[in-house]
């Protein structure tokens, strides 16, 4: 079963950015669809974004113009470059791929 594990969270101001990554225990050229998620406190998980294989994304509508994924098939990598971080960004991230979750990392904007 494929693992997954993020990294990169952190805490930062409101305006502040933060690089995301998830490293894959896989070749990830195989995996057509990959995609990060959040959950803050008190509130269901929803999606933040997918990218696919060919290098496709779809955003959530919150992080449009914010957010930006990319996958480095070379090294079973994904990553999500985020920017003009705000408080109500503030979640714990995970990605997901192949019906598989990784334990997540926090990421904490302070206003």
């Amino acid at each position: 079963q494929v693992q997954l594990v993020e990294s990169g969270g952190g805490l930062v101001q409101a305006g502040g950015s933060l690089r995301l990554s998830c490293a894959v225990s896989e070749d990830i050229s195989n995996i057509a669809v990959m995609g990060w998620y959040r959950q803050a406190p008190g509130k269901q998980r929803e999606t933040v974004g997918i990218i696919l294989n060919g290098g496709h994304t779809n955003y959530a509508d919150s992080v449009k113009g914010r957010f930006t994924f990319s996958r480095d098939n070379a090294r079973n990598m994904m990553y999500l470059h985020m920017i003009n971080l705000k408080p109500e960004d503030t979640a714990v991230y995970s990605c997901h791929a192949k019906n598989t979750w990784g334990p997540g990392t926090q990421v904490t904007v302070s206003s």
